[in-house]
């Protein structure tokens, strides 16, 4: 694989970078035919985010040599973070830059291309991987917002930049209101809250009922729109209800970037109340510390919003990752048995969660076998472990 960035896209694939690097500690690299995919993962499977940039974004693409198949690798976030820290370096010297995969080596060679002649050469060691790849359709949520990115970033900044998240909802006169989210066992020490509300009339698309409200990290939500800010694009919005993963998509004729968030579900199966001027804040069902009960999760409906990792068929002594069985496979529709209950209960406890009180919706990743190499009955779903490889 080789390519070759110019001129100011090299500051736009920095900025990417630095929003990736607010989701996940490792980089998924893989070159298409499509175009390069830039793809993370947070540790706790709440947080996907995915950058495709098109051949027409590189004066030169290349995914594979000919004659071989396309390499995909992982590298560690910081590592690729480093080449593009400075943005303002980026943009200032750097006239071009090169990425080049080299499988024999198990390298990944960056070089930027700098005034006066300077060339910066940066050698990071890779490791081969799977696809990482999720699984979504952002048709089928009833909800959809659209608004310049520009809007939305005025929106979230009066929040303090420790607020870990934010809830979005439909009030009044459908106008959009942004609150920042508390926990029942926190109020009484930060008495503070921040609440924004937004005109329907600033927004592309409103398409929402009044009343429906999800809480979800800003933190991730920040990193998209900083890139989206950057790039002067529109932000979309898709979500379903407490605890139903929220897709924030933008869109470029040269990229398209994807982020998956899990929302905070709902302690109680009720819609809460949007209609009155102030939204609602919702409390809570879990405390700090607390572990989850067996029925939190009952109701959410998680095969529709599956992760799939397409398992890249290799020599029988391929190394297996570590993982989680996660049985039976993907099924349309999830009968409410006992052993649904008992996945639901058992995955915050196996994965880290972040943050571990709350109860988000972690997205689950399974590795799917190609079909001529595929085990007689349903396939089982693995959860890759991030931190098990070193």
């Amino acid at each position: 694989m080789k390519c070759l960035v110019t001129g100011s896209n090299v500051k736009v694939l920095g900025k990417a970078v630095h929003s990736l690097s607010r989701v996940g500690d490792e980089l998924y690299l893989e070159p298409l035919e499509a175009g390069l995919s830039l793809r993370t993962v947070n540790s706790s499977r709440s947080a996907y985010a995915c950058f495709l940039f098109a051949p027409l974004f590189f004066q030169q693409y290349q995914a594979a040599t000919p004659g071989q198949d396309p390499l995909r690798c992982k590298i560690l976030m910081k590592s690729f973070l480093s080449v593009f820290r400075s943005l303002a370096m980026l943009e200032k010297t750097v006239e071009k830059c090169c990425i080049s995969l080299n499988g024999r080596s198990s390298r990944l060679v960056v070089q930027l291309y700098c005034k006066y002649g300077v060339r910066k050469t940066h050698n990071l060691s890779f490791q081969d991987c799977e696809s990482l790849q999720a699984v979504f359709d952002p048709a089928v949520c009833p909800h959809v917002l659209c608004a310049p990115a520009r809007v939305l970033g005025e929106a979230v900044l009066p929040f303090p930049p420790a607020l870990a998240e934010v809830t979005l909802g439909i009030g009044r006169g459908h106008r959009i209101i942004l609150r920042s989210y508390q926990e029942e066992a926190d109020s009484a020490v930060k008495a503070m809250v921040t609440e924004m509300s937004i005109g329907g009339e600033d927004f592309q698309q409103l398409q929402a009922q009044e009343g429906v409200a999800i809480t979800f990290c800003l933190k991730e939500f920040r990193g998209l729109l900083s890139f989206a800010e950057s790039a002067n694009l529109s932000l979309s919005i898709y979500f379903d209800g407490p605890g139903r993963p929220a897709i924030f998509a933008i869109k470029d004729s040269l990229l398209d970037g994807h982020f998956v968030l899990a929302t905070l579900s709902e302690p109680d199966p009720r819609p809460q109340d949007l209609h009155a001027p102030e939204l609602q804040r919702p409390a809570p069902q879990l405390q700090a510390h607390s572990t989850p009960h067996l029925d939190d999760f009952a109701l959410d409906d998680i095969d529709s919003y599956m992760i799939a990792m397409e398992t890249t068929v290799g020599s029988e002594g391929s190394r297996t990752l570590p993982s989680t069985s996660l049985s039976p496979g993907f099924q349309p529709h999830c009968s409410p048995g006992s052993h649904s209950e008992e996945e639901d209960d058992t995955e915050p406890s196996t994965v880290p969660g972040t943050p571990p009180p709350k109860k988000f919706r972690s997205l689950f990743f399974g590795s799917i076998l190609a079909p001529a190499h595929s085990p007689q009955g349903p396939s089982p779903v693995l959860a890759e472990d991030s931190e098990g490889e070193g």
